[in-house]
């Protein structure tokens, strides 16, 4: 009788053990992959060096590459390719008009250029941050400048306070 009941809480306590390992097993299962980050996604107009950084795509089910031929020659370990410096505005050498001053966008996401200086005018382009514009006006208001583009004929509107004045030498 007494090697029954010592075989029943022996019995419990095992069950209970395993109970309490099992669970706390799956918890730091699932706590250790929740707390990988993932991988940085990539997209078509991030930097080169970027896409150099990126993980390999693993192949999908059906054993075909889910990267693009153009993709997998740019992140081959092999390339030898050196990337080129794109062309920059060369400053023009005729003088500014009156009141007019050279500058660069200082707003780390561009700016849109506008037609008309208020928020609801037509958008006619872009201006990239570092880009160096001419400030040619401000709007009555100074909510506004009219600039161009520095090696272009483009004109346009932004909004004031994203431009700083460079000092020419």
């Amino acid at each position: 009788m007494l090697s029954g009941l010592t075989k029943f809480i022996l019995g419990f306590f095992l069950a209970i053990a395993v109970l309490i390992g099992g669970g706390a097993a799956i918890a730091l299962y699932f706590m250790n992959r929740t707390g990988i980050p993932p991988a940085k996604p990539v997209f078509s107009n991030d930097s080169p060096s970027v896409k150099a950084q990126a993980p390999k795509a693993t192949e999908p089910r059906g054993g075909k590459s889910a990267l693009t031929p153009k993709t997998q020659a740019q992140s081959s370990p092999s390339s030898t390719s050196t990337p080129t410096e794109s062309p920059k505005a060369k400053p023009s050498s005729k003088p500014l008009p009156a009141g007019a001053y050279r500058g660069r966008v200082s707003w780390a996401e561009g700016l849109s250029l506008r037609s008309q200086p208020n928020q609801e005018s037509e958008k006619i382009g872009g201006v990239g941050f570092n880009q160096k514009i001419i400030i040619l006006q401000e709007s009555d208001d100074k909510s506004w400048q009219k600039i161009r583009l520095e090696g272009s004929e483009q004109e346009g509107w932004v909004k004031a306070g994203n431009t700083e004045k460079v000092d020419q030498q």
